[in-house]
């Protein structure tokens, strides 16, 4: 049996995830100079992007192997560090975009 992060689907989930990730918020820099419209999709590739790294990490809490188990440990670790849980970390996030979406809308 291969191991979780051997996985070739894991691993193209992993790059196409940070991919995306380190491509909005290199193209949330300009958030300010989009338009109404552009705001409203900007959110909703974040709000996208959030439930696939939700799904990602519930594979992760979900798999059997000793290297998924143990990064959903050090990300906890690392988030308590901010006295925060991985599940405060999204509810975070989604008030952030929610509040951005509700600045747009008025």
């Amino acid at each position: 049996m291969t191991g979780f992060f051997e996985s070739e689907v894991v691993q193209q989930e992993a790059k196409q995830l940070f991919e995306d990730y380190q491509n909005l918020i290199t193209l949330g820099n300009e958030y300010g100079k989009f338009d109404r419209e552009g705001k409203k999709i900007y959110i909703d590739k974040m709000k996208e992007l959030m439930d696939r790294y939700k799904i990602f990490m519930k594979r992760f809490e979900l798999s059997e192997d000793f290297m998924a188990k143990m990064t959903i440990e050090q990300l906890k670790t690392q988030l308590n560090q901010f006295g925060i849980t991985p599940q405060q970390m999204f509810e975070g996030m989604n008030r952030t975009l929610e509040r951005m979406q509700s600045e747009i809308d008025n």
